[in-house]
């Protein structure tokens, strides 16, 4: 088992973005999403969805027999505290190390390059 740079396995964080997206969501509904793209088991949606709230990712409420289950932090909380991880581990806590391999990319375009500048700028307004 290949141990994950942020707290959350790809399917995990796969799972969640389904979830984030749905607002609310049952195994079933991920699980048919995630169907379009590839095979998985009804049993493997449900063990991840479970192990999410577990860690405290998801929330969930019983309708019936059905596990509804919603996000129990906000996206960009989350995505702040993994990138906080990321960045620790892998960039030794320098931010500044991050945002120079991102922008490095060669996936960055003109238009992303010219959103960041916009972003800084305003940020220093």
């Amino acid at each position: 088992m290949k141990k994950s740079l942020t707290p959350l396995g790809e399917t995990e964080m796969e799972v969640l973005h389904h979830v984030w997206d749905l607002e609310e969501a049952t195994v079933k509904q991920v699980r048919k999403r995630i169907l379009e793209e590839r095979e998985v088991a009804y049993t493997t949606i449900m063990t991840v969805m479970k192990n999410l709230a577990e860690k405290g990712y998801l929330k969930y409420r019983k309708d019936g027999v059905t596990y509804v289950y919603s996000p129990a932090q906000q996206p960009d909380s989350v995505r702040s505290n993994l990138i906080g991880d990321l960045i620790n581990k892998v960039f030794k806590g320098s931010p500044k190390e991050l945002v120079q391999t991102l922008v490095k990319s060669k996936d960055l375009t003109e238009k992303d390059l010219d959103e960041i500048k916009n972003m800084i700028d305003d940020m220093e307004d």
